[in-house]
């Protein structure tokens, strides 16, 4: 299988929560994660927007994301800047 990620994705199974428009979330497990970017498992990828925040209150990380892919239970997001 090729790879295309920009940078290298670490492992991971913490809580998070996406984030979005008036205090609106959704629980959501970071399955992995890297400097770029996060594959995140849910429990329908709908009603999620194509913007949003994702919070690790674990590791203090609330980064601004775009979806760049959906399936069944994950979505894959890149951090934007």
């Amino acid at each position: 299988m090729d790879e295309h990620r920009i940078a290298m994705r670490k492992r991971q199974l913490k809580a998070g929560k996406i984030s979005f428009g008036n205090g609106g979330a959704i629980d959501c497990t970071v399955r992995n994660l890297s400097d770029t970017g996060a594959a995140l498992e849910v429990i329908s990828p709908v009603g999620i927007p194509e913007q949003f925040t994702l919070v690790v209150e674990a590791d203090n990380l609330k980064r601004p994301c775009r979806v760049v892919w959906r399936k069944e239970k994950r979505i894959g997001v890149h951090f934007e800047t």
